[in-house]
């Protein structure tokens, strides 16, 4: 399998499609968030059907997907969109949501 094999690929409510490659994944479960090692299948329900979605602050291309997991933690998964294009930034537990604009649900 290669590096630069698609992982996977989610179409988001923003309507774009985040996609994430093999040698990205295991970037992020290795090195930026182990934590999220195994969890591909929550991340990618987060970003098909999250709880809700906030534009960055410091970058509007870039966007905040939470959801709520089975123990009541929020999973945050990140994505970048340019052109019709998304890709995976990072995805991570978290306790409190980020500021910024709430754009979904309106």
């Amino acid at each position: 399998m290669s590096g630069y094999e698609l992982f996977f690929e989610i179409f988001t409510p923003m309507e774009f499609y985040v996609r994430v490659t093999v040698s990205y994944w295991k970037l992020i479960v290795t090195v930026k968030h182990p934590v999220m090692n195994g969890q591909e299948q929550l991340v990618k329900a987060v970003l098909k059907n999250p709880d809700e979605i906030r534009r960055s602050r410091s970058d509007c291309d870039v966007y905040l997907f939470y959801k709520l997991d089975k123990r009541k933690r929020l999973i945050c998964a990140i994505a970048r969109q340019l052109n019709g294009n998304g890709f995976l930034i990072t995805t991570y537990p978290t306790d409190a949501i980020k500021e910024g604009e709430q754009i979904w649900p309106r």
